[in-house]
């Protein structure tokens, strides 16, 4: 009886250490991850969401977070083409859509991907002008985009979207072209005001030329600002002649 009491005791815990090793191989794959298992080092599978089990110490799982991720581009010091120093930054919206390249093929697929961008990001805005980068950052986003989807394609990774976000000028710069835009405005309003006065010219030289080709149109026109003088007191006498008295010289050649 002593002997089955020292074997159980002796037993016992060994069964206990044994039952949680083999536990310790039971794993929950979230439905957002992907499970890369390998086996001695060698990879053996891929185990979708839900409960999985790996054998400890022979396999190891990897999971990998297969949603759409977003990753800043710090801000990257670029000259452009017209010799102008700008800070960019962007951000980059990618997935991995093959979880084992991502494990295999390289050490962090992440890391690699933010890096591989901020060279893209300083190649494509190195090669624009200043003007193209302010107004075409849609444009230069999809270049940066496609540049970073090919390159990361080996990885298992799908470059989604690419947004240029912020450009920083210095500051000489920001005052250049912040008196550019008031030349430009006070350019604006002058060509208005021309063309202004160039319409009421030709208004009132339309209505004079009405005004003398219409019987009376002279007289009317003289008695509605003669009421309009009468309103307003005033020391100055005006004296009206009759039309017929400023053609004098018509009459006598007559």
């Amino acid at each position: 009886m002593e002997i089955i009491v020292a074997l159980a005791t002796l037993i016992f815990p060994g069964f206990i250490f044994v039952a949680i090793f083999l536990l310790g191989g039971i794993k929950v794959i979230n439905q957002y991850e992907r499970g890369v298992v390998l086996t001695l080092g060698k990879f053996s599978g891929i185990r979708e969401p839900g409960l999985r089990y790996v054998f400890p110490v022979i396999q190891k799982l990897s999971r990998v977070d297969v949603r759409s991720t977003p990753i800043d581009v710090p801000k990257q010091e670029v000259i452009t083409k017209d010799n102008v120093t700008v800070g960019v930054d962007a951000v980059v919206y990618f997935r991995v859509i093959d979880a084992q390249k991502a494990i295999l093929e390289t050490t962090n697929y992440i890391y690699a991907t933010s890096q591989f961008a901020q060279a893209a990001l300083r190649d494509v805005t190195g090669n624009v002008d200043l003007d193209d980068l302010l107004a075409k950052r849609e444009e230069i986003s999809q270049q940066i985009k496609t540049i970073v989807d090919a390159e990361t394609d080996k990885w298992g990774i799908d470059v989604e979207n690419v947004k240029v976000q912020n450009i920083e000028l210095p500051q000489d710069m920001k005052r250049a072209m912040a008196k550019q835009a008031e030349a430009e405005r006070e350019r604006r309003a002058v060509v208005i005001n021309a063309e202004g006065e160039k319409q009421a010219a030709q208004a009132v030289s339309e209505a004079a030329k009405l005004l003398s080709q219409t019987p009376g149109g002279i007289n009317i026109r003289t008695l509605q600002t003669l009421e309009k003088i009468s309103v307003e007191p005033s020391q100055k006498t005006l004296v009206v002649l009759p039309s017929e008295l400023t053609n004098l010289k018509d009459i006598f050649s007559k």
